[in-house]
């Protein structure tokens, strides 16, 4: 039978995918709550300079690893949390092989330890399991409109796969699994070349060049800020009795692409064109989830709006670009917020 873990501070956590974007961020939040933390990374799309802050901290530990290679781990675990995939498509169509093995393989690895351990464990899945929907907003009962045989599908399929393993060991009673599917974040810390459409506009943005949209720029997202996807996250971990079910989190509110790069070029004050290129192939065309469960469940929602959550990453990506971005963007200069305090708080 599952273990029930302890609630509270003081937890032993595993982190995978740790000193990613936001592995990194969650990593800080569980440190500020008193939490212990191992992350582990294989740094194929994490760094170690997202968690290079935390490595003198007494109750961190960072491990070089790849979780589709088994991983022991000595001192008793109380949680896991596996976020360790590439998440945007130029990244995980790089290797698609790995990315599908590091969903299945890797997931599989992860919980093996977490059965061992009797750690809690929480599977990082994706709304790119509903595919293109025919379904909107999504619900997390509709079974998606996903291609098995695409250049996304090493990650739609894989991640699929890796609730279908969650929910086997949940339901055989071996793990006390919990799957969240995680809408578009962003936020500091994202890389600039990631492919992210945020980031990608950001960048160009900041370094003078004309945007880049995709299509005709009506298809829309919703954008969740990182400070918000973490609390999600650990409240999710934290509530019992474990839902049974997968768990939408991300932020409703729905925005075309066109209206996201309008957003963005009005915070930096070089007037760039756009370019518009070809849709890729298996690009949703509407995204938004339904986050009644989260609500209901986890008394959830995220308080970030757009605009407000923008202009801290703009902010962020013109201090790490520096040079000719530093001197030309005018992100608003609010007071900033700690994401590891914001999230920590949303906890108590």
């Amino acid at each position: 039978m599952l273990q029930v873990n302890r609630r509270g501070k003081g937890k032993t956590v595993l982190v995978a995918g740790g000193a990613g974007f936001v592995g990194s961020h969650l990593c800080d939040a569980l440190l500020a709550r008193g939490d212990s933390v191992i992350c582990v990374d294989s740094y194929i799309t994490g760094s170690p300079e997202n968690v290079r802050p935390l490595t003198n901290h007494p109750s961190f530990r960072l491990m070089k690893h790849d979780i589709c290679q088994v991983l022991e781990i000595e001192e008793p675990l109380d949680q896991i949390y596996n976020l360790a995939c590439a998440a945007s498509p130029p990244q995980y169509q790089a290797d698609p092989v790995h990315t599908m093995m590091t969903c299945v393989a890797g997931t599989g690895n992860l919980l093996a330890l977490a059965e061992r351990h009797g750690a809690s464990f929480l599977q990082a899945s994706t709304s790119e399991v509903y595919g293109d929907p025919a379904e909107h907003p999504q619900q997390e009962d509709y079974r998606g409109n996903v291609s098995c045989t695409g250049p996304r599908a090493c990650y739609d399929e894989g991640k699929r796969a890796a609730e279908a393993l969650c929910f086997d060991m949940l339901r055989a009673g071996r793990v006390d699994a919990r799957v969240p599917r995680i809408f578009n974040t962003y936020g500091p810390r994202m890389q600039a070349n990631d492919g992210r459409i945020v980031s990608n506009l950001i960048v160009q943005a900041l370094s003078g060049k004309p945007l880049t949209i995709y299509g005709s720029g009506m298809q829309t997202r919703s954008f969740c800020f990182v400070s918000d996807l973490v609390g999600g996250l650990m409240a999710l971990m934290d509530v019992r009795p474990n839902p049974g079910m997968p768990v939408n989190l991300g932020n409703p509110g729905e925005f075309t692409i066109s209206e996201l790069a309008s957003m963005i070029r009005s915070m930096v004050p070089v007037r760039t064109g756009i370019v518009y290129k070809p849709l890729p192939k298996d690009d949703p065309q509407r995204r938004r989830p339904d986050i009644s469960r989260a609500t209901e469940l986890l008394d959830w929602q995220p308080t970030v709006p757009l605009a407000e959550g923008l202009g801290y990453t703009v902010e962020w990506f013109t201090n790490s670009l520096g040079g000719l971005a530093r001197q030309q963007s005018t992100a608003p200069r609010r007071p900033r917020r700690e994401v590891e305090t914001q999230a920590a708080t949303e906890q108590g």
